[in-house]
């Protein structure tokens, strides 16, 4: 009786044991099998780059995209040669707060991710094209951090395209912080302004507070700095992230 007790008890860890390494077999094969399909993807978009290529100029002027909907599309992993389209040690506008290479970021591949519309071709990213689109005009991105990083990144981009012997800074006026490229007389700026109106995190270096106040009906403070652009770009992520502000508003009578 007791060896027939002690044989089922080894019987059922035994099972437990074939359990369990099965399981770790089932995780390891599917994760192996979603790592093979991300390779794939990247290779089959890689493989079909060139094809696509000789089409994109056709596609993004071809009258049946004209409407096309840009903002519906998903990332596409490019690995080819028109990506990255900066390197971030040799941009003279970058900020440490955004160098994630030069703090010790090992993964490089979040560059080669750009954005690819269902029905038609984005055109690769032309410095020179933008600064003859804006050429006598004032391009303001205003926001927060997030906006500051896609301004950095703008500045980035463009910057090969600028005559390089010209002394190229970021001057500063308060929250405003303006870049102008003087041979196509073409101002890029960021406002730093988190909740786009009044606020107690309107400090550019002094903004991480516990508790936001923003007055509600007090945008001309920080509008008037702007007034005179003639592109602005505007982000509202803190507005999605905090939900517990302190709302101030103005009765008139």
């Amino acid at each position: 009786m007791n060896f027939r007790t002690c044989k089922s008890r080894f019987k059922s860890s035994d099972n437990l044991v074939g359990l369990f390494l099965m399981t770790l077999f089932a995780v390891a094969f599917y994760q192996t099998l979603d790592d093979y399909h991300k390779t794939q993807e990247e290779q089959q978009y890689a493989t079909n780059y060139e094809e696509r290529k000789s089409h994109k100029k056709d596609r993004i002027a071809d009258s049946d995209h004209q409407s096309c909907n840009l903002f519906s599309g998903r990332w596409v992993f490019d690995n080819t040669s028109s990506h990255p389209l900066y390197e971030e040690r040799k941009c003279s506008f970058m900020m440490n707060v955004y160098a994630c290479q030069k703090y010790g970021r090992k993964d490089f591949k979040y560059r080669n991710w750009r954005w690819q519309p269902h029905h038609c071709d984005l055109p690769r990213f032309n410095g020179t094209e933008l600064l003859e689109k804006i050429r006598g005009k004032k391009l303001v991105f205003v926001g927060d951090s997030l906006n500051e990083n896609q301004w950095v990144s703008m500045l980035c981009m463009m910057e090969s395209s600028l005559n390089q012997s010209l002394h190229k800074s970021v001057i500063r006026n308060g929250n405003l912080f303006t870049f102008h490229a003087t041979e196509y007389n073409a101002t890029i700026g960021f406002y730093w302004s988190p909740l786009l109106v009044e606020s107690n995190a309107d400090d550019p270096e002094n903004h991480r507070v516990k508790d936001r106040i923003i007055r509600i009906n007090s945008i001309e403070k920080h509008a008037r700095h702007w007034i005179d652009a003639d592109i602005l770009v505007f982000d509202s992520f803190i507005w999605w992230l905090d939900s517990t502000m302190t709302i101030l508003s103005v009765i008139k009578i």
